[in-house]
């Protein structure tokens, strides 16, 4: 299903629903111009009626009958007229019908008021009619003129509503752009409330803040262990390594006890290199690093190359940086950027096969570089991609190599304190290619 706005949502409904509205109306719009037509018509016919009877009131029946003879009045066209005539003293009638008429030998059609009253003592018929033909005749301009209008009214209120959508949920905008969007974890700023009129965005507001409170206060809580840990584990492993390494000049040691305790010595040394990454991981996060170095790229990787040379003698593996380009990275850790990149090659070695090879290859992109490592390794599962930079989760196809599980973590991090999005794209079996997007001023060199 497709992800659409909350406001582009709403002002579709809007405009579903006046939709429907018009069909109903167009639907509907000739029964309602025709009643109000005949309405129309009915009430003129009422006031001429009222008119006539006014004017035999004053100036007596003898106006329009005299000596029994009949009172008949024809437009032109013949689209109205007006009869009166005398009928039996117990007729009555008080109608407004449709009926026709034979008029001159033309039968037509008419809305016809029919109306008996007194007057001389005798009683007499008022007819008054109308052509149905030109009372449809009004019909098809009012419907233009009301679908018109109807049509108008309905953009109007459609744009109308984008307008108000767009104001009231202003605040909620801002809140998902500032307090989740915007926002970078774990790192927080200071509480700012958004301005709003509407309850349910306050309370949202203060619901999300009181929730980044609780997380943050998580997050420094695990920094200050890891780093307080790291710190208190260092000096005891020192001095275990010390008492180790004293111990192996002493004479009475066996050979079977120097064993052992070279057991013992590459244990300490495991857990000082854990210790050291964590405390890494924390000193990174809590931002005590600065990033003022400019670095050329292409020096970095040949200082790689240079330390990790001998183990690609050892598997035969071929390494090429011969596609990246010369350009300077300016407001970066030279330190933090060498062991992000250092990181990424030494798993591109270790899990690589016998004979094969790794290639870096980077273009401009923009106001970005694009840095890809390539290898022809072992590969990642689809499904471990997500969790490789979780710490201390180490994928199923590394589980027999000397890994601790914290190079990747190692990498998001110092990724994330440089602005720098890491992409994975791998296959079992075939390897995995890296690509980091680093943003910030190039200087082509």
């Amino acid at each position: 299903m497709p992800v659409v706005k909350l406001r582009t949502k709403l002002t579709l409904f809007n405009a579903i629903s006046k939709l429907v509205i018009v069909t109903l109306f167009v639907l509907l719009l000739p029964a309602i111009i025709e009643n109000i037509n005949k309405n129309y018509t009915d009430n003129r016919l009422v006031k001429q009626k009222e008119k006539l009877l006014q004017i035999v009131k004053e100036k007596g029946i003898k106006s329009y009958i005299e000596n029994g003879e009949s009172y008949g009045s024809y437009l032109p066209l013949k689209e109205e007229y007006i009869s009166l005539d005398e009928v039996e003293p117990d007729y009555y009638a008080d109608t407004i019908q449709n009926e026709r008429r034979l008029v001159e030998r033309d039968t037509i059609d008419y809305r016809i008021l029919s109306h008996t009253f007194k007057a001389g003592n005798r009683n007499y018929l008022l007819e008054i009619g109308k052509s149905t033909e030109t009372i449809g005749e009004t019909t098809k301009p009012l419907q233009n003129i009301a679908f018109s209008v109807l049509v108008g009214l309905i953009l109007l209120t459609i744009l109308a509503d984008q307008v108000y959508s767009t104001y009231i949920l202003r605040p909620l905008s801002i809140i998902i752009k500032t307090k989740l969007v915007g926002a970078r974890f774990p790192s927080f700023t200071s509480y700012k409330e958004v301005k709003t009129s509407t309850s349910d965005f306050q309370r949202l507001d203060i619901s999300i803040h009181k929730m980044i409170e609780t997380i943050e206060g998580a997050f420094q809580k695990e920094r200050e262990f890891i780093s307080n840990a790291s710190h208190e584990l260092m000096t005891p492993i020192s001095i275990l390594q010390s008492k180790i390494e004293n111990m192996f000049g002493e004479e009475n040691i066996t050979d079977e006890v120097k064993v052992r305790m070279l057991e013992m010595q590459r244990i300490l040394n495991r857990l000082k290199t854990i210790t050291k990454t964590l405390l890494l991981i924390s000193q990174i996060e809590n931002e005590q690093f600065l990033k003022e170095d400019k670095v050329s790229l292409k020096e970095l990787l040949q200082e790689i190359y240079d330390e990790i040379s001998i183990r690609l003698q050892d598997k035969n593996l071929s390494f090429d940086i011969a596609a990246v380009q010369d350009v300077e990275l300016s407001g970066v850790n030279k330190y933090l950027l060498f062991n992000l990149l250092f990181n990424l090659v030494n798993n591109a070695v270790k899990y690589n096969k016998v004979d094969g090879s790794i290639s870096i290859t980077g273009e401009e992109l923009n106001s970005y570089y694009v840095l890809s490592i390539s290898d022809t390794g072992i590969g990642i599962d689809a499904a471990e991609i997500p969790y490789i930079f979780d710490r201390f989760k180490k994928i199923k196809q590394s589980l027999l190599q000397d890994s601790f599980g914290l190079g990747l973590p190692i990498v998001k991090t110092i990724a994330t304190f440089h602005n720098i999005s890491v992409d994975v794209r791998s296959t079992k079996g075939e390897g995995s290619t890296f690509t980091l997007i680093i943003p910030g001023k190039l200087i082509s060199k």
